[in-house]
């Protein structure tokens, strides 16, 4: 299989029978308030994405297939090539895994970019920079995921070395460095190679069947495996031309993608200005901090994620949710749709009745749901 290139470990699947509260917009139902990876969007370890047919596949999950590191065509990175090449880690799901990749320094007060699935499900950002070893935690500012791009913002980050850029466009037969962070070790590699086709279009599916095109990526030889996304594609001058996204496996040999460079940036400018037109999302959506069950009437409490909303406001496992906002809930869809409407910090007035049968009302403050 092939597969996008952000790595994961330690993802485990909570109880089936649950239903996860989704907080996203109320289409997007995928999106979850306390989740499920691989079930409704997430990127669990093991899953295998179909694309293209033939030898080859292009998709987001599949680890099993990267060669090792003990086999990359690669070696450790030079500091010109690491040059404003980051370390981005992350928690998923309040903590039922982690997942590592790449990302690109664009400023010397830490904005980053780096791929929307590096960051996809995850409830914490860890970015390092591999020369200082100075980690710096990171908040989501926008992302566009049918692009493929999220820009970060590194909490008091400041003179840090950023990336020099090309726009000009890849040529046939160029040569080409693919540096990233190769299987989440925590070390820039860097894979020489060539650009084999300057404009490539494939098609990835995820675990719930449905597919997505990415166009116009630079496809090149080089050994680009797990942990490169969101790295840099460097020309001979060291100046970055593309960003790391994905690559084929099922063969021997690998074939790499990246998103141009320039791609990259228009979508950075107009993340960064608040622009929220076509794909591109801001910030975080809401969370109540909640796992609920219940297939017909109002939602019932299963789990709650430590100092999430829901703990915090004293609502216990067993508790019935009964109102949120003002209005009286009687479904988890109901309650998935309301939370939908409000971000990360927004202040909520949410009713429960305990298992004893007492009704209590507290004021929430929402946290952050998962980057959908």
């Amino acid at each position: 299989m092939a597969h996008r290139l952000r790595r994961i470990v330690a993802a485990t699947v909570l109880a089936a029978p649950l239903v996860a509260l989704p907080v996203a917009a109320p289409a997007a139902v995928a999106a979850a308030d306390y989740g499920y990876p691989g079930l409704g969007g997430g990127w669990s370890a093991g899953s295998g994405y179909g694309g293209d047919g033939g030898d080859q596949s292009y998709g987001y999950g599949g680890y099993s297939s990267y060669p090792t590191t003990s086999t990359l065509d690669a070696q450790q990175a030079t500091a010109q090539e690491s040059t404003g090449v980051v370390l981005v880690d992350t928690v998923v799901d309040y903590g039922t895994g982690e997942a590592a990749g790449t990302g690109l320094v664009l400023t010397a007060d830490g904005i980053v970019l780096t791929n929307h699935h590096v960051v996809a499900d995850s409830t914490s950002i860890t970015v390092t920079v591999p020369s200082t070893g100075r980690e710096y935690v990171a908040d989501v500012v926008g992302y566009d995921a049918t692009d493929d791009v999220a820009v970060l913002q590194l909490e008091h980050a400041s003179g840090l070395a950023t990336v020099t850029t090309d726009t000009g466009g890849a040529t046939t037969g160029q040569a080409v460095t693919a540096v990233g962070n190769a299987e989440g070790g925590g070390t820039l590699l860097a894979a020489d190679g060539t650009v084999t086709a300057p404009s490539s279009n494939i098609t990835v599916s995820d675990d719930q069947g449905g597919t997505e095109s990415l166009s116009h990526l630079i496809q090149v030889n080089a050994d680009v495996v797990s942990g490169d996304s969101g790295g840099a594609l460097l020309d001979s001058d060291g100046e970055v031309i593309g960003m790391n996204v994905a690559a084929s496996s099922g063969r021997a040999d690998v074939t790499g993608y990246a998103i141009p460079i320039g791609t990259v940036l228009d979508l950075a400018t107009r993340i960064i200005a608040g622009d929220t037109t076509g794909d591109i999302e801001l910030g975080y959506d809401g969370a109540l901090g909640v796992q609920l069950y219940g297939a017909s009437g109002a939602p019932v409490v299963a789990g709650l994620v430590d100092n999430g909303a829901a703990a915090d406001a004293g609502i216990t496992t067993g508790s019935t949710i009964t109102s949120f906002g003002g209005a009286e809930v009687t479904s988890i869809d109901q309650l998935s749709t309301a939370v939908a409407k409000h971000d990360a910090g927004d202040r909520v007035r949410v009713g429960w009745t305990d298992t004893s049968g007492q009704a209590h009302t507290a004021t929430v403050t929402l946290g952050r749901a998962p980057v959908a």
